[in-house]
């Protein structure tokens, strides 16, 4: 996946901060959650979902799904209850999510987890602040301009998380690591950040890209126990998955609980299609072989999967997976492109469970494309058959 777009919000392209009032604990500040150490970071994928009060089942989520009001997100309008709903925090400098909804404290977490927990689904956030500036530059680490609002709103991610007292998923920067992997020439002792100089709670961490991923981890622990916390790996960081596996334990990853990977953040037949300015990448095979005959398939893109699932020892969560559905016919029009992964992961779910993982999330990675309104009643439709007779996790 590469993002590309509005820094605010580049993989999600149209979603917009909400006006509604929030509810239950997202009013108030808050300064700390339940204190204390959290998990050691060790767990199998049956042990992750049961960390998040779900059954040992290959996870399914939503996101990207954000309605006015938050009770209609269209994770809750499926007709059955999912496992997880994902929900972008960007911003950092350029009105962040701490902001949204009217209110300066943050509360905006709160307001989306209890609506989940109402629904009986575990809130996931995707943290993508690092982008806010252009999702590649690395100067900002050493920018305090920058990294004092960006720890401060971190803080209060896990101090809201905390507040909240339930599990949670906290998916930390996507394709940020990928590209501090390839700037850093996979050393990430080499480019610097202010991390514990700006914020007390990471006092001795590196002032590196290595503390900054550690830092990450620390406050999870300190103010969100019950938080399962993991990093994005791209594909596209490095040939070799290993050596992706490798970057990510050199940040933080061996402490963190999962790691977070995409198979493709928009639909397939829209870059086919090439003409919405959402989808103008070049030189791809976008729509995978379903019988695993030619290149590109999906037992390719799993094999890689599981390399690096091996390598940090963390079991995986698919994200942003697209809704499209499959055609014999290349491309597309809006809302209605093509697309084959939720029927190969609901036809194959025992293959992605081989390859480390622990569930996947589904949901728009830009504006026009297809999605659960459009997609003819396929993801309700697989969903509910899956959840009535769910693979088992190991």
């Amino acid at each position: 996946m590469l993002l590309v777009g509005a820094a605010s919000c580049s993989s999600n392209g149209n979603m917009a901060p909400p006006s509604a009032s929030p509810t239950g604990t997202g009013g108030g500040n808050v300064t700390g959650g339940s204190g204390g150490s959290g998990p050691s970071g060790t767990g199998s994928a049956s042990d992750i979902a049961t960390r998040l009060g779900r059954p040992a089942r290959f996870l399914v989520g939503m996101g990207n799904d954000l309605n006015r009001d938050h009770d209609m997100d269209g994770a809750y309008t499926l007709g059955v209850t999912l496992d997880l709903h994902d929900a972008y925090l960007v911003g950092a400098n350029t009105f962040p999510w701490t902001k949204w909804n009217t209110n300066p404290d943050g509360s905006f977490v709160n307001m989306l987890s209890d609506i989940a927990k109402r629904h009986g689904v575990v809130p996931m956030f995707t943290l993508y602040s690092m982008a806010s500036s252009g999702e590649s530059n690395t100067t900002v680490l050493t920018n305090d301009s920058y990294m004092t609002p960006y720890w401060t709103e971190a803080q209060i991610l896990f101090q809201r998380l905390g507040a909240f007292g339930d599990p949670a998923v906290v998916h930390l920067e996507p394709d940020w690591w990928a590209f501090a992997q390839q700037k850093s020439a996979g050393d990430p002792t080499t480019t610097a950040a202010h991390v514990g100089s700006l914020l007390p709670d990471c006092a001795g961490q590196p002032e590196t890209l290595v503390g900054m991923g550690k830092c990450l981890v620390v406050l999870a622990r300190k103010y969100a126990p019950k938080v399962v916390v993991g990093f994005h790996a791209s594909e596209w960081a490095d040939p070799d998955p290993a050596k992706i596996g490798a970057f990510l334990n050199k940040i933080g990853s061996q402490e963190a609980d999962i790691v977070v990977i995409d198979s493709l953040d928009r639909d397939a037949g829209c870059f086919e299609a090439h003409t919405d300015p959402n989808c103008q990448r070049t030189g791809g095979s976008w729509y995978w072989d379903e019988t695993n005959q030619t290149s590109p398939n999906f037992r390719e893109h799993l094999a890689r999967a599981k390399a690096i699932s091996e390598a940090t020892g963390k079991p995986i969560l698919w994200w942003q997976t697209p809704f499209g559905v499959p055609s014999a016919t290349r491309g597309g029009t809006s809302g209605h492109y093509r697309d084959n992964r939720v029927k190969y992961i609901f036809d194959h779910p025992d293959e992605f469970i081989a390859a480390g993982g622990v569930g996947a999330a589904f949901g728009t990675g830009a504006g026009n494309q297809t999605d659960w309104m459009t997609d003819g009643g396929q993801f309700k439709t697989a969903v509910s058959k899956y959840l009535s007779a769910p693979a088992p996790l190991p």
